[in-house]
C-alpha cells in the first residue's frame, strides 16, 4: 500500500457475477475522470458473497478489461471477512461501521444478508460485494459505501476530498 502513499483511494471488493457488476463502468469512469487528481480506484475481487466471483485472477482480471474496460489496479482475489480476511480488509472493517443498505436492491440484500449475520447492523463487517472505503491523502478512511449507495454520492465525496 506505500506506493499509494498522498494519493485518495477507493478500495473496493468486487465480484464478476453479481448484480452490482455494472458498477465497474461507473468506477472506471470516475478513475478516467479524476485520475490525474490523485484518485486510485483499488480492485479486489472476492468469492464470499453468493460465490459471485469464482474464476481464477486470469479470468477475473479478462473478464473486467474486456467487458468493462478497467485500467484502475486489481489485486488477487482475497477474503474480506473471517478468519482469512486480509489485513487491510480487517483494518477497514474493525474501523467502520455498516452505514445501511437504500433503494429497492437494499430490500434485497437486507433478506439475504440476515441469513449470513443476523447481528448484520451492528457490526462492521462487509455485507456484500462492491462494498467501497474511501481514503484520504494521509491514510484516514474518510468514508463507507454500501454497495446500494448511489454512484454519484460517491464521486461527490471523492471530488469533495480531492
Amino acid at each position: 500500500m506505500s506506493s499509494y502513499k498522498g494519493k485518495v483511494l477507493l478500495i473496493v471488493n468486487t465480484a464478476t457475477g453479481c448484480g452490482f457488476t455494472p458498477q465497474y463502468d461507473e468506477l472506471q469512469d470516475l478513475y478516467e475522470l479524476h485520475q490525474k487528481d490523485g484518485l486510485e480506484i483499488l480492485d479486489f475481487p472476492c468469492n464470499q458473497f453468493g460465490e459471485q466471483a469464482p474464476g481464477s485472477d486470469e479470468e477475473i482480471h479478462s473478464f473486467c478489461t474486456g467487458r468493462y474496460g478497467i485500467t484502475f489496479p486489481q489485486f488477487a482475489k482475497i477474503e474480506v471477512n473471517g478468519e482469512n480476511a486480509s489485513p487491510l480488509y480487517k483494518y477497514l472493517t474493525q474501523n467502520t461501521t455498516f452505514s445501511g443498505f437504500s433503494g429497492a436492491m437494499g430490500l434485497v440484500l437486507k433478506v439475504a444478508v440476515r441469513k449470513m449475520d443476523k447481528d448484520y447492523k451492528n457490526n462492521g463487517l462487509i455485507k456484500w460485494n462492491f462494498t467501497k472505503f474511501l481514503i484520504d491523502r494521509s491514510g484516514n478512511i474518510v468514508a463507507r459505501f454500501e454497495p446500494t449507495e448511489p454512484l454519484e454520492n460517491v464521486k461527490a465525496k471523492i471530488e469533495e476530498v480531492l
